[in-house]
């Protein structure tokens, strides 16, 4: 914070916003697999695209619900069998 650069101060003021977050991965010490969560990510990421004309939350909700698996779906969720 002592630097008269702008950008440096802005990075030393993200990463002591960031503080607990970064030193909790370097206490996993790779205990964690990111691969899992990144598929996730994606995964999420493609359903919402598809559920763009959803008029309602609770339609995306369902979407993703139902996409992702092994979620427990709520008990109002529509069933097609």
């Amino acid at each position: 914070m002592l630097s008269k650069i702008e950008p440096m101060k802005k990075v030393a003021k993200m990463l002591r916003n960031h503080r607990e977050l970064l030193l909790n991965w370097f206490h996993a010490k790779g205990a964690i697999s990111f691969g899992v969560v990144e598929g996730l990510n994606k995964k999420v990421k493609v359903t919402t695209r598809k559920a763009y004309g959803y008029r309602s939350y609770k339609a995306i909700r369902l979407a993703l619900y139902r996409n992702l698996g092994a979620l427990p779906e709520p008990e109002h969720a529509h069933r097609f069998c």
